[in-house]
């Protein structure tokens, strides 16, 4: 079993920045794809941005492309989500998943462990 925790939420200004972290434990990360997701009240669960497994290859949501980024460290078994210029629609709780293939995925049926998520608030 693999065991992903979320960190690196909070509140901000709209305009700031923010810097998730995923930490996993159980498996080695280098195995997995990674992707991030969020899910904001009242709405489905969407996808955000994902990454191969060495980290070639990234992928991004129309609504953050630009402005958010993608990385991993397989070495620290830890993936990171840099976001930048936070817009209020930005709020939500964000989760990363990993799934068990070395490429790019983004639908969420494609992974196989998720974490608990981070809150996210953007404030205008």
């Amino acid at each position: 079993q693999m065991r992903l925790v979320e960190s690196g939420g909070g509140l901000v200004l709209a305009g700031g920045s923010l810097r998730l972290s995923c930490a996993a434990s159980g498996r080695n990360l280098r195995n997995y794809a990674m992707g991030w997701f969020r899910q904001a009240p009242g709405k489905e669960r969407e996808f955000v941005a994902a990454i191969s497994w060495s980290g070639g290859n990234t992928y991004y949501a129309d609504s953050v492309k630009g402005r958010f980024t993608i990385s991993r460290d397989n070495a620290k078994n830890t993936v990171y989500l840099q976001m930048n210029s936070l817009k209020p629609e930005d709020t939500a709780v964000y989760y990363c998943a990993a799934s068990n293939t070395i490429v790019v995925v983004t639908p969420s049926e494609a992974y196989d462990y998720w974490g608990q998520g981070t809150q996210v608030t953007v404030s205008s």
